[in-house]
């Protein structure tokens, strides 16, 4: 539940690996705080938190959750609002389902997730769950365009003590394989709406006999909106799904597929099904009707299915099938190839952004079902953004693996505000159910966009609002003054929606006079040359759309930091506001296995770190608390002394992990802030605290490390137990009494 009406600082209560280690470092901070005067709450966006919130007429007044994120809706689109914002899961249905069933082992009395909802009931439960899933928190706080950047402590280190790189061969048969056309790219279409057209648009398909389907009513376009269309066409993914399965095979390499089916929680789950079933294309077309009746959707992944199939009266004759197609097919990158998780078992398991930088980290190898690195083909079905990709892979292949002790540092500014481009799409996204033409009409009874689409077909509308792509263009200005070095929009003249946005850029350009700093170049282009660049050892910012600033900023802070989890990212609110985001790292369910499994924590909270000196230092100017100015600086310092004196989590038990970290920070936190001269009450203050944490380290360290190796329990996976997670997360009596 909320705890502080009116905190100064909102601490946002996540999943997995990032909400256990905030039982312990956000003790730490609340006391460090309090002493400036500045009071942090938390609000509940975790998965399961907006599960119950979803439901509460069906819980006990004891398990009801607010609606904290429609609380912090709301509170984003004020001046006031200061959010640092940790990694939640962006929900896959897989990853719904388990919850949903966690929550009812646990007593609360939430309904299953209806796959197939059948009665008007039903219908209305799936529509709240699907208001839950998939990118559901991060279009509804990010109410301002995106600054990411590696923070100076971090890339110092990073430079000093480079991560291991793979080695990569000019004649490695990695690859990217895309569409040729009929895809999301090649049937885009794009206008910026006068202000005649705006107001409230419907989106319907007209079969062939002239009858109508309304889609979607009551869509509101404001003036000034760059409006898109397109669609992706079932059979021609198809079939390049099948060319793709056996070139893999032809050419010996993994098989993977590559996408984004969090975010993207509408049309790549539908993608990642065609996937699954063309993979097993022979098991449907002999037993489809069969695995239709048990309730099989391959969307759900080949995990799912093995289980329904499992279960099925036939389902030792269909099994034995499916072993036989697998035995066929090419070898699978693999999730886990201990555990036999391939690419395939789950659509939220093989994340784009996060998945394709890793394999490129590697040399170009993916790990295989024999636990070996292997070439892989990386099928990327939309041709959007598989340029960036493609391009890196041909980069390496020519000049080898980058150096991380040299390199330069890539920056981003995102155009994110008020649900941007596609990450906006989910509510206009529909597999269409017959033969027809979709058509976009607006208010005025103009036609804007109109496509001929067959059964099957992926159809999604996305829109961009004129003040968000103003104030983009205005942070990306800003943010090379301040820098003052190489500065790119990554932006296709040839794409309809690039097209239009080059419309707004170029006259706000030319209007500020700096037209000369900046060039537009496409993604391929511009990978190349950013590329190019930070291999000499210089800088540049990457001037993005929605989808390419969360891929960037995985991509190239992977490559230079080993990384993405510790970007210093800044939502520059568009009404005053900030919300600072703590990396782009996910939300590590590896981690929690490992301490369920032997109570060792490896998630690293460098960007929690970095995000709550930004808070410290943006609150100070936004309500006159020096003071806070004073900790947030001195967050700045501790962060430098976890990285110089490596602080930060190892992999194995016995070895420094996540609370030996946050130890280490309020140790170097204190003796930063005693040892300050900007503000000698705080300076008194901390002095007995850095002087009892400094002479009990011994002791710290070693409460610290009991019981690790041993198994811990959380109380659950997605709907922990409070007291037993801080029990795990605080077992230090010492550490506790000495910070309060």
């Amino acid at each position: 539940m909320a705890d502080l009406p009116n905190p100064d600082i909102i601490y946002t209560k996540v999943d997995e690996a990032p909400q256990i280690a905030s039982a312990s470092l956000l003790p730490i901070i609340r006391a460090f705080a309090s002493a400036a005067g500045v009071t942090v709450g938390t609000r509940d966006i975790s998965l399961a938190g907006r599960i119950k919130a979803a439901f509460p007429e069906r819980l006990t007044a004891e398990q009801r959750q607010s609606d904290d994120l429609a609380e912090l809706g709301e509170l984003v689109k004020t001046p006031e609002a200061n959010v640092i914002k940790l990694p939640n899961i962006s929900a896959s249905v897989p990853q719904l389902v388990a919850a949903v069933k966690e929550l009812q082992s646990q007593g609360h009395d939430i309904p299953d997730y209806p796959e197939e909802p059948a009665t008007e009931e039903e219908k209305a439960i799936r529509a709240r769950f699907d208001a839950i899933k998939g990118s559901a928190v991060n279009p509804v706080l990010r109410e301002g365009n995106s600054d990411r950047r590696a923070a100076v402590a971090v890339k110092n280190y990073a430079k000093a003590n480079p991560h291991s790189m793979g080695k990569w061969s000019a004649d490695s048969k990695t690859c990217v394989s895309t569409m040729a056309g009929n895809d999301f790219r090649s049937n885009e279409i794009s206008a910026t709406l006068s202000g005649e057209q705006a107001g409230k648009a419907r989106i319907e398909l007209v079969a062939g006999d002239g009858s109508v389907t309304v889609l979607k009513d009551g869509v509101t376009y404001p003036a000034g909106s760059v409006v898109d269309a397109t669609f992706m066409s079932a059979k021609a993914l198809d079939a390049f799904l099948a060319e793709q399965i056996e070139a893999s095979k032809r050419d010996g390499v993994l098989f993977s597929i590559h996408l984004k089916a969090t975010m993207m929680k509408v049309s790549d789950p539908i993608i990642f099904g065609h996937a699954v079933k063309q993979f097993l294309k022979p098991v449907f077309d002999k037993h489809g009707a069969a695995l239709e009746a048990a309730g099989v959707d391959p969307n759900s992944g080949l995990g799912t299915l093995l289980e329904r199939v499992a279960a099925m009266p036939e389902g030792k004759d269909i099994l034995a099938d499916i072993d036989a197609v697998m035995a066929d097919r090419p070898p699978m990158y693999m999730v886990n190839s201990d555990k036999g998780i391939s690419n395939l078992h789950v659509p939220s398991d093989v994340i784009i952004d996060a998945s394709i930088p890793a394999l490129l980290r590697a040399g170009g190898k993916g790990w295989g079902p024999d636990g070996k690195a292997a070439d892989t083909n990386c099928v990327i079905p939309d041709s959007s953004y598989a340029a960036v990709y493609e391009e890196s892979v041909r980069y390496f292949k020519e000049t080898g693996a980058l150096d991380p002790s040299t390199a330069g540092t890539v920056q981003n500014v995102g155009l994110m505000a008020q649900k941007a481009e596609e990450y906006g799409s989910h509510p206009t996204t529909f597999e269409i159910p017959h033969d027809g033409t979709v058509r976009i009409v607006l208010a005025n009874g103009d036609v804007l966009h109109q496509h001929k689409v067959e059964a099957g077909d992926i159809w999604r509308a996305a829109s961009t609002r004129q003040a968000p792509i103003e104030d983009w263009v205005k942070l990306a200005i800003s943010r090379q003054k301040a820098e003052g070095c190489q500065a790119i929009f990554w932006l296709d003249e040839t794409r309809a929606h690039d097209a239009e946005l080059i419309r707004y850029v170029k006259p706000i350009l030319e209007a500020e006079g700096v037209s000369d700093r900046f060039r537009i170049l496409a993604p391929r282009e511009a990978t190349r040359l950013t590329l190019e660049t930070i291999r000499k050892g210089e800088n540049s910012i990457a001037i993005t759309g929605n989808v390419l600033r969360d891929y960037l900023t995985d991509l190239f802070p992977i490559l230079e930091l080993g990384t993405s989890a510790k970007m210093l990212s800044i939502v520059k609110l568009m009404n005053g506001g900030g919300l600072f985001e703590t990396g782009a790292g996910g939300s590590a369910p590896k981690h929690v296995q490992q301490i369920i499994e032997e109570n060792h924590l490896r998630w690293d909270s460098l960007g929690e770190f970095c995000a709550l000196g930004e808070s410290l230092k943006f609150l100070a100017e936004a309500i006159g608390n020096a003071k806070a100015r004073v900790l947030g600086e001195a967050v700045d310092v501790a962060t430098q002394g976890v990285l110089d004196n490596n602080r930060s989590p190892l992999p194995k038990v016995g070895q420094t992990d996540n609370r030996d970290s946050h130890f280490y920070f309020a140790l170097y936190w204190a003796q930063a802030l005693a040892e300050q001269k900007g503000d000698a009450e705080l300076a008194r203050h901390f002095a007995p605290i850095a002087k009892a944490l400094a002479e009990n380290e011994s002791t710290i360290v070693a409460e610290l490390a009991e019981g690790q190796g041993k198994p811990a329990d959380l109380g659950g996976y997605y709907h922990t137990d409070p007291a037993k997670v801080e029990a795990v997360m605080r077992p230090s009596a010492t550490f506790n009494r000495i910070i309060g």
